[in-house]
């Protein structure tokens, strides 16, 4: 199988920005979602490159944080970090989405 270079780096990326939250302002909560949801971004990498139509854990990662970040990026209308991981979550989902629809799934 191939590996998922995609969803590791959207992964990376997820923990960086948790991580980055918390250096700048000492946000708790910003370290423990970006790293939950790192994790968790990272374990449907895992799963898609070793069954490429395991992809549901990646779909519901970043489904979820397309759909968090896009409402707190309207709320504030700051491109970062909000509207980087919208934008990046919806690229994702738009990735996941069009390779489901490549290949059959039951």
């Amino acid at each position: 199988m191939a590996v998922d270079w995609v969803g590791f780096s959207y992964a990376a990326l997820v923990s960086a920005g948790g991580i980055l939250g918390y250096v700048k302002a000492g946000s708790v909560a910003s370290l423990a979602a970006g790293l939950l949801f790192g994790l968790l971004a990272a374990a449907g990498a895992y799963l898609a490159s070793q069954n490429s139509k395991n992809v549901w854990l990646s779909l519901g990662t970043s489904g979820t944080l397309t759909v968090v970040m896009g409402l707190r990026f309207l709320n504030s209308w700051k491109f970062m970090p909000a509207g980087l991981m919208t934008l990046a979550s919806g690229l994702m989902l738009v990735k996941i989405i069009t390779g489901m629809q490549k290949k059959p799934h039951k």
